[in-house]
C-alpha cells in the first residue's frame, strides 16, 4: 500500500511496488541467446528459461495494474509507476491505459507522450512494439509482435518468431482493429474500427476494412490548416460551435 508524507514520484512509487509485490525478478546470470533471437526476428525456442521469467514479470505486474482503480491520486500514481515498472520507462510523459490489458512481455514496449489505450487492448511484443506521441488506441484493438511458423510440425514444437511493429505519432486505431506482425503504421494516419492491417501503412491516410485499404489520402498541410484555425477559435470560445458530426448513410438492399 502506498502511504507516503510527501508525494512520491513515479520511480520512487516504482522501487516500493516492486518490494511490496515482489514481482518475479529478472536474473543476470540465464543465457540471453533466444532473447536476442527474438528481437532480431530469428526463430526462437519459447519456452527458453530467461523468456519465461520475463514473462511472468510482466502478467505479474499486470495482473497488479488491472486490479488498480482510479478513485483517488495514489491509485493514479500506482498505475503510472506499474506503467513504468512493466515498459522498464521506456514511455514519455501523459501515456494512460485503461485496465483491462494484457501483453506478452511489456518491456518491449516503447509509448511516446500522451498515447492512450481504451480498455482490452492486446499487446503481443515479441518484438519491439514502438507507438509514437498523442497515438490513440480504442477499446479492443491488438497489436501482434509474435508469429508462428506455417509448417504445422514446427508450429508443435514450440517454435516462433517475432516482428516489430511501428506506429507513428498521431494515429488514430479504432476498435476491435489488429495491427499483424511486422507492420508499419505512418504519422497521422486512422484506422476504422474492426481493420486487419497486414501492410504498411503511408502517412496521412485513412484506412478500413479486412484486409485494411486506403480509403482516403488526407493533406498534412490542410490538416495543419484546419489546427490553427481551430486554435484562433478556441481564443475566441467559438471552436466546433456549429460542428456536428456527419450522418451515417443507410446500407443498400442488395440488388436482384
Amino acid at each position: 500500500m502506498i502511504n507516503a508524507t510527501e508525494p512520491l514520484s513515479i520511480e520512487e512509487c516504482a522501487a516500493q511496488l516492486e518490494k511490496e509485490h515482489k514481482f518475479t525478478p529478472i536474473p543476470h546470470d540465464l543465457d540471453q541467446t533466444q532473447k536476442l533471437r527474438m528481437l532480431d526476428s530469428k526463430v526462437y525456442e519459447t519456452w527458453d528459461p530467461a523468456l519465461f521469467n520475463e514473462r511472468s514479470r510482466g502478467r505479474d505486474i499486470v495482473k497488479v495494474y488491472n486490479e488498480t482503480s482510479q478513485n483517488s491520486p495514489e491509485e493514479l500514481l500506482k498505475r503510472q509507476a506499474l506503467l513504468h515498472l512493466l515498459v522498464r520507462g521506456q514511455m514519455g510523459p501523459g501515456c494512460y491505459i485503461e485496465p483491462p490489458f494484457r501483453c506478452d512481455y511489456g518491456n518491449n514496449i516503447t509509448m511516446g507522450k500522451g498515447v492512450y489505450m481504451n480498455f482490452n487492448c492486446v499487446i503481443l511484443d515479441c518484438s519491439h512494439v514502438t507507438i509514437g506521441d498523442n497515438t490513440f488506441l480504442a477499446s479492443n484493438v491488438q497489436i501482434f509482435g509474435a508469429a508462428h511458423p506455417v509448417n504445422p510440425l514446427l508450429r508443435s514444437k514450440g517454435v516462433e518468431y517475432g516482428m516489430p511493429v511501428h506506429i507513428g505519432k498521431d494515429v488514430w486505431i479504432g476498435g476491435g482493429s489488429i495491427i499483424c506482425p511486422g507492420v508499419t503504421v505512418g504519422d497521422g494516419v486512422t484506422i476504422g474500427a474492426g481493420s486487419v492491417v497486414t501492410k504498411n501503412v503511408p502517412p496521412y491516410t485513412v484506412i478500413a476494412g479486412s484486409p485494411a485499404k486506403i480509403i482516403k489520402v488526407l493533406s498534412k498541410e490542410e490538416c495543419e490548416k484546419e489546427d490553427r484555425e481551430y486554435e484562433e477559435l478556441k481564443a475566441l470560445g467559438k471552436a466546433f460551435e456549429d460542428w456536428t458530426p456527419s450522418p451515417k448513410g443507410t446500407l443498400p438492399f442488395p440488388s436482384k
